[in-house]
């Protein structure tokens, strides 16, 4: 397992949108090649940048006319951990680290180890991101699902049991059992085909999902 970091960028107490990375550097600024860009004439151009690493996260600053404040206090470089706030310019950015876990792992024994790949995947050409889902609840919270198959099967068999498919126009769920409970966004599914839209929340028995867009 490797970590992977997610930051969620705050302005005036709204999300403003929230993305996954890998380890590595990520640049964060004003300027559109950035990793992470803040669209602020309060950020640089260059503000900062994240450094993940499987042992630690370092947070740095780049500009020394534009500041890097964690928790409250200014910092050239420093460590940080899960839910630290980094301040830069108005924009504040939660950060949350979490274990990227392979197809065949389990979020709360609910994803069975018999994933299914269809014949023909769908290429790196695809036209839509990435989905994944984060675990919100149980002793795996936080952890990553990303859904690079052409479908991923989720549930247990006998109780409630889904299908999500990736094809060139998005993300669908629908349910293979509904002996249980399988909810998005506190609507039943039933026998629904329906199309996921980011941050959507989904329920099956008593675990519960976010879905997102890398």
């Amino acid at each position: 397992m490797s970590v992977m970091a997610k930051l969620t960028v705050f302005f005036k107490d709204k999300v403003i949108q929230s993305n996954l990375f890998e380890n590595g550097v990520v640049h964060i600024g004003r300027d559109e090649t950035n990793d992470l860009t803040i669209d602020s004439l309060a950020v640089a151009p260059a503000h900062a940048a994240l450094i993940i690493r499987d042992d630690a996260c370092t947070i740095r600053q780049l500009n020394d006319d534009f500041p890097v404040i964690v928790n409250g206090q200014k910092v050239k470089e420093c460590t940080i951990h899960n839910n630290d706030t980094i301040s830069i310019g108005k924009h504040d950015l939660v950060f949350n680290t979490t274990e990227s876990i392979e197809q065949q792992a389990p979020i709360e024994s609910l994803l069975e180890k018999d994933v299914i790949a269809l014949n023909q995947e769908i290429g790196n050409d695809s036209p839509i991101p990435v989905g994944s889902l984060q675990a919100l609840d149980g002793k795996n919270i936080g952890k990553i699902l990303p859904l690079k198959t052409a479908m991923t099967r989720l549930g247990r068999s006998g109780s409630a049991v889904v299908a999500i498919a990736r094809r060139k126009d998005g993300y669908f769920i629908s349910a293979l059992e509904n002996n249980g409970t399988i909810t998005i966004n506190n609507q039943p599914l039933n026998n629904n085909s329906l199309k996921l839209n980011h941050n959507d929340v989904i329920v099956i028995d008593s675990t519960s999902m976010q879905f997102y867009l890398n």
